[in-house]
């Protein structure tokens, strides 16, 4: 019964964590996009968009990567080091999850320089920013689900497939966009 309510709190944890870095960087899209207008509206939006950068990532992300990486690590524990030596599918998440939280810190990079005014990548390279949590999470649940009973190569394969159609999808969507 213990596990089960660290396994159900580490799962709302990584729901909430991966919610909120999904809108967190569509709102560095619109951002970039709003640092283009005219004045005022140039620094009516991007003073409103900043202000909930940080709300999102302070009371959402801030919270959720803290739950997410506590319930595991009581998981962790629970299970014992012997368990994670004989599960490399549970290192390879951890090692995801260490890269993940990386991109986490990053995102709050960001938001310092936009909110100086400082645009570090195209509203196109922000939306394809914003699939890389996609690609973490197949990942991360491919691992979870299938653990020690799959073959690393065709998932990385998979996942790498993966990627290049939410690059296409993305190109496509900025023809589309350019088009009208």
């Amino acid at each position: 019964m213990f596990l089960l309510l660290f396994k159900s709190l580490h799962i709302v944890g990584f729901v909430a964590w991966f919610a909120g870095l999904f809108y967190l960087v569509r709102m560095f899209v619109y951002h970039v996009e709003a640092l283009a207008k005219p004045q005022p509206d140039r620094d009516i939006l991007a003073r409103q968009l900043n202000g909930m950068e940080w709300r999102v990532y302070r009371i959402i992300l801030g919270p959720a990567v803290a739950v997410t990486w506590a319930c595991g690590t009581v998981m962790l524990v629970e299970h014992g080091w012997e368990w994670l030596r004989g599960n490399g599918w549970m290192q390879a998440k951890l090692v995801l999850l260490a890269l993940l939280t990386g991109y986490h810190y990053a995102c709050k990079g960001i938001i310092r320089k936009l909110e100086v005014g400082e645009v570090p990548f195209t509203s196109f390279q922000f939306r394809l920013l914003n699939e890389v949590p996609t690609l973490f999470l197949v990942a991360i649940v491919l691992l979870a689900v299938y653990r020690n009973s799959f073959n690393v190569w065709y998932a990385l394969a998979g996942i790498f497939g993966f990627a290049l159609l939410l690059f296409a999808g993305a190109k496509l969507y900025k023809r589309s966009r350019e088009g009208k």
